[in-house]
């Protein structure tokens, strides 16, 4: 499975760590992605989801409804 937020679609970033003699090697940081079960009143169901801490914060301030209706009409898999 990818760790991509099903909400903000955030993905892990890439880059170069750099050791104290500035070797550069790849890294990449990822995202904190966490599955998360929220209850759909309207629809009497439980669905869960991919999403990443900002993610979180979003649905705790417009609602899971209103998350749900946007990915739908966006056209994304709920």
């Amino acid at each position: 499975m990818s760790a991509r937020c099903q909400v903000t679609g955030r993905v892990p970033g890439f880059g170069n760590a750099v050791s104290h003699s500035h070797r550069r090697t790849r890294r990449r940081w990822s995202a904190n992605i966490q599955v998360r079960t929220y209850y759909l009143p309207s629809q009497d169901r439980r669905i869960t989801l991919r999403v990443s801490a900002k993610g979180i914060k979003v649905i705790d301030r417009d609602g899971i409804e209103a998350v749900v209706a946007r990915l739908r009409r966006e056209g994304r898999p709920v």
